[in-house]
Parts: structure tokens; C-alpha cells; sequence
């Protein structure tokens, strides 16, 4: 059954069947100190506009104000914690717990917390169930001047079983060679499977698969994740849900989903987003 469940993450955790999930994949808060929101935009017909559409119309991007949350804050969330690692730890315990004995867990975090964060899972997976640690690059953005600026997030893959897992690289998608002509024009046309440095442009302001939510992660990466290392009918399970791309990725490769999240801005983006395809809890 596929579940969007309201609530704290740590008791859902609890509340599940040990060896349950085959991947879990979680983009938790990186604990920036700062509220994350994602701004809203409308284009207005302005000849001196800042973009050209169809038939070389003219047109003005507008920022649009955003209802505050049920709190009276800004839409979005906090990203500050006293504690950070204190936080996800049990989670990440129980994680381990609900995984299936060939299972994977897919942490998605930046460059701030990540070399805490591995220390922290490899305690808690063990240092040789650590299989890779996938750079996700992307160029848009401010730019930083007084720093290189910062393009990437980090995303470590654990598994249960150092050995044993679930990864069909033949089920991935294939990208472009960087250099075609160095391999002759048949390879260059079938494409190459990815390495462990992912480049995929950030869901765009004004591209149909937004959903407003603060800091959605693309489809692409997502599906990339379900369609290696999980099998058809397998539970894919997120319990930092957000906007619900686990869900939608999980769902779009036949395989049953858990998203959980406490935040009602992000259920209902869920469950606007996978409308009759889950049961909300």
C-alpha cells in the first residue's frame, strides 16, 4: 500500500516491520540556520521584460508573496538545530533496523554536515556497508564572490550487507560521453552509464514539476536511485518526504511507497502531487 503518513518520522519508524523497506532514500534539513522557502514566481507581459517567450513576446518575472504557515512563520521550515546529529541519529537507527537484509539507504545532505554525518553512519551501518558517496553537481544560482560557489550536494550510499545489495546498472539511464570523439560514434550515440559525480540541473522556478515546496529535489535523481536499487513491487520508503519526489519516482517504476513528514505544508503538497495513488495517514 502506498502511505503518506502525518506525523513525527521517529515513531512511523518505530511502527514499522523490521526489514521491511529495500531502499530508503531521505533528504533530511541541513541545518543551514537559516528558514528554507522557495520563492514564487509569475511572468507579466512587459515589453522591457527580463525573458522572451513565444513569437519573441516579452515578459517580467514578479516574486509573489506566500501565505506564513499555520505557526504565523514563513512558508517553508526551520534549518537550525542545537543538536543535529543528536536529531537524526535514533532515526537513523531505526533506519537501519527497517532495512531489508539487501537494502540501501540514500542520505542527501551538503557540504556543511556531510563529513559528520558519514562518521555518524558508518557507527551506525558500519564502515564497510559505506559503498559510494555520490557528488549531485548543478550550475544555477547565485554566485558567490569572496568563495568558489557552491554547486553540489553530497548523497551517501550505505547498504545492510557490505556484499550482498540490490544494483542493476543496466536499469540506469545513460548520459553523454564528454569527449564522443575519443570513442568512436556508436558508443557516443548509445551514451555511458554515470559515475559517482551526477550533473542534473535543480528543479526549475518555472518548470512544470515544481510544486512550490521549499528546497524539491528533481525527479531525474530520484528515479535514477528507485530504477538501480530497488526491484519492481519493492517498498521505497522516505521519511524527510517534503514535496513527495520519492513517491512520485517510486510510484512511476511500479514500486509501493512510505513517505512520511510532520510538516502539513508538505502533505499537502503530497498529496496533491500522488493524489488517488496513496492512502493518507
Amino acid at each position: 500500500m502506498n502511505r503518506i503518513v502525518h506525523g513525527d518520522n521517529l515513531a512511523a519508524l518505530r511502527g514499522m516491520e523490521a526489514g521491511s523497506a529495500a531502499l530508503i532514500y531521505i533528504d533530511p534539513p541541513f541545518n543551514t540556520g537559516r528558514r528554507q522557502t522557495r520563492p514564487q514566481m509569475k511572468t507579466v507581459r512587459d515589453e522591457a521584460g527580463d525573458r522572451v517567450g513565444f513569437g519573441g513576446q516579452r515578459y517580467r518575472t514578479e516574486l509573489v508573496e506566500r501565505a506564513p504557515s499555520a505557526d504565523g512563520e514563513a512558508a517553508g521550515y526551520a534549518d537550525s538545530f542545537d543538536d543535529f546529529l543528536g536529531f537524526l541519529r535514533p532515526r537513523l537507527v531505526e533506519a537501519h533496523r527497517v532495512l531489508a537484509a539487501t537494502g540501501s539507504l540514500f542520505f542527501h545532505v551538503d557540504y556543511r554536515e556531510v563529513h559528520y554525518c558519514k562518521v555518524m553512519l558508518d557507527e551506525v551501518f558500519g564502515r564497510a556497508c559505506f559503498q559510494n558517496e555520490i557528488i549531485w553537481a548543478y550550475d544555477y544560482g547565485a554566485r558567490a564572490t569572496k568563495r568558489w560557489p557552491a554547486k553540489h550536494d553530497n548523497i551517501l550510499w550505505y547498504t545492510k550487507d557490505p556484499e550482498r545489495y540490490t544494483f542493476h546498472l543496466g536499469e540506469s539511464d545513460r548520459i553523454p560521453y564528454m569527449a564522443p570523439g575519443l570513442v568512436g560514434a556508436e558508443k557516443a550515440a548509445r551514451g555511458k552509464t554515470p559515475t559517482d559525480v551526477w550533473w542534473h540541473t535543480i528543479v526549475s522556478p518555472t518548470g512544470k514539476e515544481k510544486t512550490g515546496y521549499a528546497t524539491q529535489k528533481p525527479l531525474g535523481i530520484l528515479e535514477r536511485i528507485v530504477r538501480v536499487h530497488s526491484n519492481p513491487g519493492d517498498l521505497v520508503l522516505d521519511f524527510f518526504a517534503g514535496s513527495g519526489t520519492t513517491g512520485e519516482a517510486a510510484a512511476k517504476h511500479g514500486r509501493a511507497f512510505c513517505l512520511v513528514d510532520e510538516s502539513a505544508e508538505a502533505i499537502a503538497v503530497m498529496e496533491k502531487r500522488l493524489g488517488t495513488r496513496a492512502e493518507s495517514l
